[in-house]
């Protein structure tokens, strides 16, 4: 990796105006390590959970241009040199023929990576613009194709897994978008098999914050290829539901985390949907044994309880 360039070193880092440069840089060092190392035990913790890499795998590693991809490739290169089994990495991206798409961006970052990689020629874009009325988003049929077109292509190439670079963010973010807009209750699962049974997909960064991710990328330098399509577009619900969450994470810090871990902590028979839980053959069975109770003597109850927990 490039050394950090730091043009003003009273800038880089609020607060240390009294450190020099080379003082500075050495901080930035050990914070980009820390950084990695967190990203990198999110992504391992996400494989191990979900069993998302086996042995003998081919990964077929979906390059958009973005932080979130750059980083994903990156730490999946990093953790493949030391995971206790084989398997192989292939990066794939898709030029959708976006108009200013600069084409020669990524096959240049990869053949200075060493990476194998396919570049999938399609106009999906030309597709979209066309049957997508003015004011509607794009995002729902440009998905759908670049989905279609992905799965293809990892079953041509002999891909047993699909690597997409979502992080814990995203998830959030799709959960309350599918409860308001939608009337779902569902994210994106870190694992997903598809409807026909074909491909598996897999998010390694499922427990990645898009913070770090953003940090990690800007200290890599990636180069940042902007999406004109759907990432352009005004008003987009996704971006109105980012917005809401950011808020509620700046007035309660860790609420999106407490948000992502009940999304792995689910009790069916607290919710009411009647295909996960029957609700219907329910019956009494006053035969069980009577759990017994422990009442302690009556004290002042402290204020900050909250009622909930009283039931």
């Amino acid at each position: 990796m490039p050394e950090l360039e730091l043009s003003d070193p009273e800038l880089s880092i609020p607060g240390v105006a009294q450190y020099t440069a080379p003082e500075i840089r050495g901080r930035e060092r050990l914070e980009l390590n820390k950084l990695q190392k967190r990203l990198r035990r999110n992504v391992g913790k996400a494989i191990a959970e979900y069993n998302m890499i086996e042995a003998g795998d081919k990964v077929m590693v979906c390059l958009s241009g973005g932080k979130d991809s750059y980083g994903m490739l990156e730490i999946l290169l990093n953790l493949q040199r030391t995971a206790p089994i084989k398997f192989e990495i292939v990066a794939v991206n898709m030029d959708q023929k976006q108009p200013g798409f600069p084409e020669h961006v990524l096959p240049q970052y990869l053949t200075d990576l060493g990476v194998p990689f396919h570049i999938i020629e399609k106009d999906t874009y030309s597709i979209v613009t066309e049957l997508v009325p003015e004011n509607k988003t794009y995002c729902g049929l440009c998905s759908r194709l670049r989905r279609g077109t992905l799965y293809g292509f990892a079953e041509e190439i002999g891909a047993t897994k699909i690597a997409l670079g979502h992080h814990r963010d995203d998830i959030i973010e799709t959960l309350f978008l599918n409860m308001f807009f939608g009337g779902k209750l569902k994210a994106m699962p870190p694992k997903l098999l598809s409807d026909d049974g074909r491909n598996m997909i897999i998010r390694p960064m499922a427990f990645c914050r898009e913070e770090d991710l953003a940090r990690f990328a800007e200290a890599k330098q990636f180069p940042i290829i902007p999406c004109n399509l759907c990432g352009s577009q005004d008003g987009l619900q996704r971006q109105v539901v980012k917005d809401m969450l950011q808020q509620w994470e700046l007035g309660h810090p860790g609420r999106l985390e407490t948000i992502f871990t009940s999304i792995c902590n689910v009790s069916p028979s607290q919710l009411a949907d009647t295909n996960l839980f029957d609700f219907t053959g329910l019956q009494l069975d006053r035969s069980a044994p009577q759990p017994q109770y422990e009442f302690k003597k009556p004290g002042r109850i402290p204020e900050q309880i909250d009622a909930v927990n009283l039931t």
